[in-house]
C-alpha cells in the first residue's frame, strides 16, 4: 500500500489535508508578511525607534527623504523575496516540493524574529529581507506542489483558494494591528512581526507528512514512490488504471520535454518555452503593476493622511477592506474552474482600472464628505476585483504554462519577477504619494485598461480543464506568439472527454521511460 500520509488519509481528504494543514498557513504568511509593515509606521514606538524612517512629524524635503528611506525599509523584505523565489531554480528541482517549502518557512522563522527583536534599522532591514527570502522560496514552490497533485478538473479551484488564504492573512494582520495600537510600548509592533513566525512554524511542522509531487519524482526517476503517491491522491489501489493512465501521461510528456535544462527557457524551438517564460512573468507583473500593493502597503497611510480620516478610523478602515477582500476571494475560487482564467482576468482588469480612475477623482476632493465617501468605496470594490483575477491565479497559470522539464526554473523566475514588481511599487509608492497625490492612482488605472487588457486578451491561452501535460501540446502547435490563444480555443476543453483518451493509455503498456525506472 505505501506510506500512510497525515492521520492516513487518502483521496480527496489527502487532497484537502494538503490545502488546509500546508496551503492555509503558508499564504496566510504570505498575506500577512505584505500587510504587517504598513499599520506600523505611524505607531509612537515605532517612530522613537526608528526615527530615520519617521514621516510623521518631518516636513518638507525631510518628509519627502524619509519617505524614499521608508519605502526603501519596507520593500526590504520584497526585494529577499525575489532572491528566495531564484534560489529555487538550482535548488528546486534537487530539493523536491516538499523540502523546499519547509527550508523556505523556516527561514522566514527566522527572519521574524530578527525584525521583532529590533532596536536598529539595520537589524529591521536584515531580518526583512531574511523574513522575504524564506517567504520567497515557498511561494516560488507551493503553487507547483499543489498544481502537481491537483487533478484537472478542481486544480484552479484548488490553486486559487490560495487568494482566499492571502486575504485572510491580510485581514488578521490588520486586525491585530488594529488591537496592539491601542497598546503602550514596543509590543504594539514587536508582537505583529514575531507572528510571522507562528504561521511559518506550522508550515514547517505539517509538511513532512503530506506526499511529494508525484510529478517531481517521476522526473526524479522514482517511479514506484510516484505510483505510491497518486495512489494515495486517487485513492485508488496501486495497480489501478486510473493510476497508470497518470503515469504515461506524465512520462509521456518527460520523453517529448526532455530532462530540460536552465538556458533552454530562454529558447522557443519546438516546446516554445521563451514563450511561456514571457507569459508566466507577465503575469506575475500584471498582479503587481493593478496598484494593489499602492493600497495593501499603505491602506492605513491612505485614508489616513490622504483622506483625512482619524488614525483609528483609518486602521478600522484597512482591516476592514482586507475582510471584504476575504469575502470576496471565494468568487474567484468557485468561477475559475466554470469560466477560466482569461475571462477571469480580464474582468477583473477592467474593474480595478475602473476603480481606480474613480478613486482619482473622488480623492482629489478630500474637503468634500461625498468624494472621500466615494474614494473609500471604491477602494472596497477594488478589493473585489483584484482576488478574483490576480491574486492567486497568476501563481496557477505560471505553473500551468511551464512543462514539468522546467516547471521550477519557470515558475522561480516568474514569482521573482512578481517579488521585483512588488519591490518597485513598495519602493516608489510613498514618494508618489508625496509627489503627486491623486494623481498616482491614474498611473493605475491606465496599466490596468491599456496595458493588461490587451495583453491578456492577445497573448494569454485558456488553460482551463486541461491537464499540465496537455498544455504542452498548446505551445507545440503554435507557431507565433499569437497562435496560442487560437490553438488553445479550438482545443478540446471538456475534461470528461480528456480523461476518456487517458482511460485508452491505461490500458497500454507503461513507456519506456517508466518501465527502465521501476
Amino acid at each position: 500500500m505505501g506510506r500512510r500520509y497525515i492521520l492516513g488519509l487518502r483521496g480527496s481528504q489527502l487532497r484537502s489535508a494538503q490545502i488546509w494543514a500546508v496551503i492555509l498557513p503558508a499564504y496566510i504568511l504570505f498575506g500577512w508578511n505584505n500587510a504587517v509593515a504598513g499599520p506600523l509606521l505611524n505607531l509612537p514606538s515605532w517612530v522613537e525607534t526608528f526615527p530615520r524612517i519617521d514621516t510623521v512629524h518631518a516636513i518638507g524635503a525631510q518628509a519627502t527623504d524619509n519617505a524614499r528611506v521608508q519605502g526603501t525599509v519596507v520593500a526590504m523584505y520584497t526585494l529577499g523575496a525575489f532572491f528566495g523565489s531564484l534560489s529555487c531554480i538550482w535548488i528546486g528541482d534537487k530539493l523536491g516540493r516538499k523540502r523546499t517549502i519547509q527550508l523556505g518557512a523556516a527561514v522566514d522563522v527566522i527572519g521574524a524574529l530578527l525584525q521583532a527583536s529590533s532596536f536598529s534599522l539595520g537589524q529591521l532591514i536584515v531580518g526583512r529581507l531574511v523574513t522575504g527570502f524564506g517567504l520567497g522560496m515557498l511561494s516560488a514552490t507551493a503553487p507547483n506542489w499543489q498544481s502537481e497533485c491537483a487533478s484537472a478538473a478542481h486544480r484552479g479551484a484548488a490553486v486559487v483558494l490560495e487568494s482566499l488564504f492571502i486575504s485572510a492573512g491580510l485581514a488578521l494582520s490588520a486586525w491585530l494591528n488594529l488591537g496592539m495600537s491601542f497598546t503602550t510600548g514596543s509590543v504594539s509592533w514587536r508582537f505583529p512581526l514575531a507572528m510571522s513566525g507562528f504561521w511559518g512554524l506550522i508550515v514547517v511542522a505539517m509538511i513532512p507528512m503530506l506526499p511529494e509531487s508525484p510529478r517531481w519524482l517521476l522526473k526524479q526517476g522514482r517511479s514506484e514512490e510516484a505510483c505510491q503517491v497518486l495512489s494515495a491522491l486517487e485513492g485508488v489501489p496501486e495497480d489501478d488504471p486510473v493510476v497508470r493512465a497518470d503515469v504515461a501521461e506524465i512520462a509521456e510528456s518527460l520523453e517529448v520535454t526532455g530532462k530540460g535544462r536552465f538556458s533552454d527557457v530562454f529558447k522557443n524551438g519546438e516546446l516554445r518555452l521563451f514563450n511561456r517564460v514571457c507569459l508566466a512573468c507577465a503575469g506575475q507583473m500584471f498582479q503587481q503593476l493593478s496598484g494593489i500593493n499602492a493600497l495593501a502597503f499603505y491602506v492605513t497611510t491612505i485614508f489616513e493622511k490622504y483622506l483625512g480620516l482619524s488614525g483609528v478610523l483609518a486602521r478600522i478602515l484597512g482591516a476592514c477592506v482586507f475582510t471584504f477582500q476575504t469575502i470576496c476571494s471565494p468568487i474567484g475560487v468557485l468561477t475559475v474552474d466554470r469560466f477560466g482564467r482569461r475571462k477571469l482576468m480580464l474582468v477583473a482588469a477592467i474593474g480595478m482600472g475602473s476603480c481606480m480612475a474613480i478613486v482619482a477623482g473622488t480623492s482629489s476632493q478630500i474637503h468634500n464628505i461625498a468624494c472621500v465617501g466615494t474614494a473609500g468605496a471604491f477602494i472596497f470594490l477594488f478589493s473585489l476585483f483584484f482576488p478574483v483575477g490576480f491574486l492567486g491565479l497568476t501563481f496557477l497559470y505560471a505553473a500551468e504554462v511551464s512543462p514539468l522539464s522546467v516547471r521550477v526554473p519557470i515558475t522561480s523566475i516568474s514569482t521573482g519577477t512578481a517579488w521585483l514588481f512588488n519591490f518597485l511599487v513598495a519602493e516608489i509608492t510613498p514618494v508618489g504619494f508625496e509627489t503627486l497625490g491623486w494623481r498616482y492612482y491614474i498611473v493605475w488605472a491606465c496599466i490596468n485598461l491599456f496595458l493588461i487588457v490587451p495583453a491578456v486578451y492577445l497573448f494569454f491561452p485558456e488553460t482551463n480543464g486541461k491537464h499540465l501535460e496537455e498544455v504542452d501540446q498548446i505551445f507545440r502547435d503554435s507557431k507565433t506568439i499569437f497562435d496560442p490563444v487560437k490553438v488553445a480555443h479550438n482545443m478540446p476543453s471538456d475534461v470528461l472527454v480528456e480523461d476518456e483518451i487517458r482511460q485508452e493509455k491505461s490500458t497500454t503498456e507503461f513507456p519506456e521511460y517508466v518501465r527502465t525506472n521501476v
